[in-house]
């Protein structure tokens, strides 16, 4: 008998609150649902960090995000990952990667896979503007631009007028929801998937397959739309993502359009969920499925004005954005497990290869949870989330080496500590769940003063037990690709 096979599906912006096995009411991940009731199912799964290129390192190598430095970004060449071990080990292994910019062989997330394919050529440089940018009318309208932003009310004034005519513009095109989706739908990445499947024989393999269905723009479908009861042309969708990426509009006028951007966003999860049946059920007919740990995460949520913020960008770390779904599918789970104990994703790497036999990494820094999962018994201990205050833009090192944002999530309590001001919150999750009112220096003393000696160990940790081989990697690499881009920029 083959050794066990292991699919890893990480779904982008995907928070949990937003599927049905974690009590959403809205239909939009029925067959993840049914698996549910044969898995296990973690309430309380916390990224490790937020966006994707702080969370990344945790999943795929079990690494805290800031661990090698705020200046460095991915996985650090020869950095031990989930697929390296598993390629080591004899097992066949590919990726699919939706597009996403930031889980590239430029950044290491290539290595040990025989195939890796990131879908880059399918997404396009910039997203589509419905604003005209070249001739005499974008002239002329830089100039009005330039005279209106004198006072802060013709500023709006213009910005407003502007938006409207470029709206007006672009509802004469009839353009297809397929061709203003940035990243590949979940179905065409599925099915390189399967192709790939089809080729490897019976040998054990890894398959990791990252989905963008969920991310902003939201152009799911108009299938997965009309399946949850809210059409919608792509029109309208065209008008809403326009809008919600609006900047300087009020938190008020962008409150009008929530419902109808969520239906947009919720139609992503549902074409997952389609296309992740699509991918089991093949499975099962080639008699694979019996024989495999599967795992469905996601890297980070997606935020909707809880806290007047839209997307995911690292300014806070509310539980929209840190809290994901995590769902472990096996053969020897067979009836469903449901623990809301803390499970931080720095422990998932070593618990999958746990699972299917492979050996854990001596470099991971979490351990594996295999034999507590199976037994229904996690610990109550808290999951430590890191990012840089700010950074939206990792390419730039400017924003790499900003201040530090920090959470440690209890099972009730959470404390976040920004290091830009020196100022800690703590939260009571069970009585406030919508963090918005921190609790007074003088409530829960003990705990709040055990939380902050976890954050400082855990800061403190990190730099006396930095990996300076990795790190001396990452940079080396870093300054390489620095030049090649400098070379390529002044060649005429």
């Amino acid at each position: 008998m083959n050794a066990p096979s292991l699919i890893l599906v990480t779904v982008d912006c995907l928070r949990a609150d937003h599927v049905g096995f974690l009590g959403y009411a809205r239909p939009t991940t029925p067959f993840l649902d049914s698996l549910a009731c044969e898995s296990a199912v973690f309430s309380n799964a916390i990224v490790a960090g937020a966006p994707t290129y702080f969370s990344f390192p945790a999943i795929m190598a079990s690494r805290y995000p800031l661990a090698l430095g705020r200046d460095v970004v991915g996985i650090a060449p020869g950095e031990p990952t989930i697929a390296t071990q598993l390629n080591a080990a004899g097992y066949a292994t590919a990726a699919f990667i939706a597009g996403n910019p930031y889980l590239t062989s430029r950044f290491g997330y290539d290595q040990g896979f025989d195939d890796f394919r990131d879908f880059l050529a399918a997404v396009p440089d910039e997203e589509q503007s419905a604003s005209p940018t070249n001739g005499v009318p974008s002239n002329l309208n830089r100039r009005i631009r330039s005279l209106a932003s004198r006072t802060s009310l013709t500023g709006a004034a213009y910005e407003e007028l502007y938006f409207r005519y470029c709206q007006r513009r672009v509802a004469r095109e009839n353009i297809s929801m397929d061709s203003l989706r940035r990243y590949p739908a979940a179905h065409i990445v599925i099915d390189q998937a399967l192709s790939w499947l089809a080729k490897i024989g019976e040998r054990p393999f890894f398959l990791w397959i990252h989905l963008m269905d969920p991310h902003h723009p939201y152009y799911p479908p108009e299938e997965a739309l009309a399946a949850l009861g809210t059409p919608m042309s792509s029109q309208r969708a065209r008008f809403l993502n326009s809008f919600w990426a609006r900047e300087n509009v009020s938190v008020r006028r962008l409150r009008h359009y929530r419902d109808e951007v969520i239906s947009l966003y919720d139609a992503g999860i549902y074409w997952v969920d389609r296309q992740v049946a699509r991918l089991v059920n093949a499975l099962k007919e080639k008699s694979r499925w019996d024989q495999s740990l599967f795992a469905l995460t996601a890297d980070h949520g997606e935020e909707f004005l809880e806290h007047g913020q839209r997307y995911h960008s690292p300014v806070n770390l509310h539980e929209p954005l840190i809290r994901v779904p995590l769902l472990l599918h096996a053969p020897e789970l067979k009836d469903a497990r449901l623990t809301d104990a803390p499970f931080s994703l720095l422990h998932l790497a070593p618990t999958l290869l746990d699972a299917i036999g492979a050996k854990p990494s001596a470099r991971f820094q979490g351990r594996t949870y295999w034999s507590r999962v199976s037994a229904n018994d996690l610990s109550d201990e808290p999951a430590i989330v890191e990012c840089v205050d700010g950074c939206n833009n990792p390419l730039y090192r400017k924003d790499r080496v900003r201040h530090r944002l920090l959470a440690v999530r209890g099972r009730t309590l959470k404390l976040v500590v920004n290091f830009r001001d020196n100022t800690d919150c703590l939260f009571d999750l069970e009585r406030d769940p919508g963090e918005t009112s921190p609790l007074s220096p003088n409530s829960f003393p003990k705990e709040r003063v055990r939380l902050l000696q976890i954050a400082s160990s855990h800061v403190q940790t990190a730099y006396k037990k930095r990996d300076a081989e990795l790190r001396i990697r990452a940079m080396v690499r870093g300054l390489q690709q620095a030049v090649r881009e400098k070379i390529s920029h002044t060649r005429p």
